[in-house]
């Protein structure tokens, strides 16, 4: 019976190429509407606690002082019946559970999450608390993603393309900012600027904003001040700005995990730990109204000059604690907001003091705001290119962008030398997750070096004189030459290039030995070490190959460890995973 034979345009539309960037409009269409409706839920919920839905600034002195304390624990307190019962993914900013779903689980999120993460973060901003919903949208988008990809039986090693889609219409949808959310998603998210990621995240990216901008406008959330240089001098000042709002950023990283920390250590359960938190976020935010929620309100009064310096710089630390009390206690909600307003804080201060001290050489203090903006968030989350680009779609000026890129970037070198995890990798290494050793690093965890090391060692006597090594040279045809004693131990490892310089000496041939070309103490690599390790320490060394020692308290030499036998092993373990995943 003849095959049949299908329409040649129809076999190209279920190329999985084409049929991912389909699957991207039809994410992108998904999350935009996700977007809105988040919002909308956002406000019902702020309806619900304070019978208000504008900034908190407009109603702020309305609101009984019994109000501030007790509806942030009440918010606490159901969200932390979410979380406990329903969707723990939902505790938190989301983006971390995002990138550990990427490098752990293929990409896949369970379903319930979207809805559960929808509810928690806008009773979490609802009643008070103060996180930012960007970071809600990422992982409401990347579940809308995995969820699309699951039920379209998407391959493993596209899932994440889908899940990127996802996180890139969030970011996007929210910030009206297409550029910047699909940056994201491959800075961040995916960890990977290739061809075949970008073209379909783009198209979500586009599809989220377009929706986003048919019900809420085209226009940024801030009022973005005019922003001009006055002086070339002032370049100079924007590096001094990016230490500072890098500082800063160092701060809350550190200050957001050690309260997450303490929250843990008390013993009681887990459902009841937002609630302590909210309590204690009221009473903060009933003398600081401007740390409640997301704090637009008060991002836009520092853009616009209309805060006093002490005020400014105090709002970076109430700022701080505020956010790490909500988060520390297992609230819901992002850190990207947060991140901006510090940044803005920190930004207006910094340029209010340099206005007193430069008044002919410096901008106002609001253009230094909106860079500030910027340099916190390339300082907390390590990612200059989406801050720098966030900032810029939101301020359409393209002047900004010197000033921008020396502040992100100073920020960004000087805190990655400090700490090489950001924000996010942080809560992952805490976990036990290591993402800078690969997004797939976690299988060479599973393998010893004893099953992918060479047992076929090439090594010669300590005592072998220099016409030997040669001769062992050309019939082995090896790079290295091993030199061990009488009982085998290790004692160094010749190259060819040790033995160059006294190729050219006569008389040489029998005089000189094994022992005197050797390179001393080599790096060796145990055959119970994980190839986790050995790579680690080939990348640290700079070097190829190491000799492979026995664990016992002899020491001896087994064998050869290359770096394109981990790469094999490594390949062969993604096989073996991609096939378990697809069961």
């Amino acid at each position: 019976m003849p095959d049949k034979k299908t329409h040649p345009l129809l076999d190209r539309l279920m190329q999985p190429s084409i049929k991912n960037l389909f699957l991207a409009i039809f994410i992108g269409i998904l999350a935009g509407y996700g977007a809105v409706f988040f919002k909308l839920v956002l406000k019902f919920m702020q309806w619900v606690f304070y019978r208000h839905t504008e900034d908190i600034l407009f109603f702020a002195d309305k609101i009984p002082l019994w109000m501030k304390i007790v509806m942030p624990m009440a918010g606490g307190l159901v969200v932390g019946l979410v979380v406990s019962f329903f969707a723990s993914e939902a505790k938190g900013h989301g983006v971390p559970e995002v990138i550990q779903a990427i490098a752990m689980r293929g990409g896949r999120i369970r379903k319930r999450v979207a809805a559960a993460k929808i509810f928690a973060s806008a009773v979490t901003i609802g009643s008070g608390g103060s996180v930012g919903r960007e970071g809600p949208m990422v992982q409401i988008g990347a579940s809308i993603g995995s969820s699309i990809g699951q039920v379209f039986r998407v391959p493993r090693g596209h899932m994440r393309t889908m899940v990127g889609c996802g996180a890139a219409a969030g970011i996007a949808a929210t910030f009206n900012a297409p550029i910047a959310g699909v940056l994201f998603a491959l800075e961040i998210i995916i960890g990977d600027f290739g061809l075949m990621q970008f073209s379909p995240v783009v198209l979500s990216s586009v599809m989220a904003t377009t929706i986003s901008r048919y019900y809420f406008g085209d226009f940024p959330y801030f009022s973005i001040p005019q922003y001009s240089i006055i002086s070339h001098w002032e370049f100079c000042l924007y590096p001094l700005l990016g230490i500072f709002t890098g500082l800063v950023a160092l701060a809350f990283t550190k200050t957001l995990y050690k309260f997450e920390d303490w929250f843990e250590a008390i013993p009681i359960p887990d459902w009841i730990k937002p609630a302590i938190g909210g309590g204690l976020l009221g009473c903060t935010f009933a003398v600081f109204p401007e740390v409640f929620g997301v704090g637009y309100g008060a991002m836009n009064r520092a853009l616009a000059n209309e805060m006093a310096l002490p005020l400014l710089f105090a709002l970076i630390f109430i700022k701080i604690l505020a956010s790490s009390l909500t988060l520390g206690s297992g609230g819901s909600g992002g850190i990207f907001a947060p991140s901006l307003f510090m940044g803005c804080m920190a930004g207006g201060a910094f340029g209010m003091a340099a206005h007193i001290l430069l008044p002919n050489l410096t901008a106002n203090p609001g253009a230094y705001a909106l860079v500030g903006m910027g340099g916190l968030v390339a300082g907390t989350t390590y990612a200059p290119i989406t801050a720098i680009l966030i900032i810029f779609e939101m301020s359409g000026t393209y002047s900004i962008i010197l000033p921008l890129m020396l502040t992100c970037i100073t920020a960004t070198v000087m805190n990655s030398t400090i700490s090489s995890a950001s924000i996010y990798t942080t809560k992952l290494l805490k976990r036990g997750i290591d993402i800078q050793a690969g997004r797939g690093g976690h299988l060479l965890r599973n393998i010893l070096v004893k099953e992918s090391m060479t047992r076929d060692v090439v090594s010669i006597p300590e005592s072998a004189p220099l016409s030997r090594i040669i001769w062992t040279f050309k019939t082995e045809n090896a790079p290295y030459l091993h030199v061990v004693d009488g009982d085998g131990k290790l004692t160094g490892i010749i190259s060819f290039r040790d033995i160059r310089a006294v190729l050219a000496e006569p008389g040489l041939q029998e005089l000189v030995i094994a022992y005197d070309l050797g390179t001393r103490e080599p790096v060796t690599v145990p055959t119970d070490d994980t190839l986790e390790e050995a790579l680690a320490r080939i990348r640290k060394s700079g070097v190829s190959q190491f000799p492979v020692l026995s664990t016992g308290p002899q020491r001896t030499l087994v064998g050869t460890l290359t770096e394109s036998a981990i790469n094999a092993a490594y390949d062969s373990a993604a096989v073996r995973d991609e096939i378990l995943a697809g069961k």
